[in-house]
């Protein structure tokens, strides 16, 4: 690897891209089925081999009541190698609702990483498609809509006996929706029970 902080040769870029091949066994989301790596772990690889060498800059592009957009470029030598762009919704989550301009700067920042090469053949980040499939998924929206309208004790248990093989599916086939879904679903939980509706 080149020494000098404002030049960097292509075997720096190669054994970067070589090193996240290696180090992705355990560190890879599986979603249904296929492998994709965070954006936190995308960062780590990068930091570790390049350092400050490769200086990432965001930018936010639009942002307004509903959408943030932004751009992540990384920059080597004053010279961009790689760019990413990402839009967030504010509706798309609760999360987004407090917090779409960081989720946004994550999702550029992973695909200005990920057009850098340091990907497993997935642009996407485990992150985004998390993301997409909970705004697709009617299963997991018609979920949360029935256990919003629970109102008896009875009911909270029928919720949970019709839904418990859903549950275990989505654990086991994408674990980050399915942590999402229970950080919505405890929600909902300590608020029938404040209501006195379960205990």
């Amino acid at each position: 690897m080149s020494n000098d902080n404002n030049t960097i040769i292509p075997d720096d870029i190669i054994s970067t891209i070589n090193d996240f091949k290696r180090s992705k066994n355990g560190s890879m989301i599986s979603i249904h089925g296929k492998e994709y790596a965070t954006v936190a772990h995308r960062i780590a690889v990068v930091r570790r081999n390049l350092g400050a060498k490769l200086q990432i800059l965001t930018e936010i592009i639009s942002v307004d009541k509903d959408t943030v957009v932004m751009k992540a470029s990384g920059l080597i030598g004053g010279k961009v190698v790689a760019t990413g762009h990402a839009e967030e919704k504010r509706t798309a989550s609760r999360i987004n609702q407090t917090s779409a301009l960081e989720n946004c700067e994550s999702s550029a920042v992973g695909r200005m990483l990920a057009m850098l090469g340091i990907t497993n053949d997935q642009i996407a980040s485990a992150e985004e498609v998390t993301a997409a499939i909970e705004q697709q998924d009617k299963k997991i929206q018609n979920a949360l809509t029935e256990l919003n309208a629970v109102s008896h004790a009875g009911g909270y248990k029928e919720w949970i006996s019709k839904n418990k093989v859903f549950l275990s599916d989505l654990k086991n086939n994408n674990p980050m929706t399915y942590q999402n879904f229970m950080e919505k679903f405890t929600s909902v939980k300590s608020t029938l029970q404040q209501k006195g509706v379960i205990q």
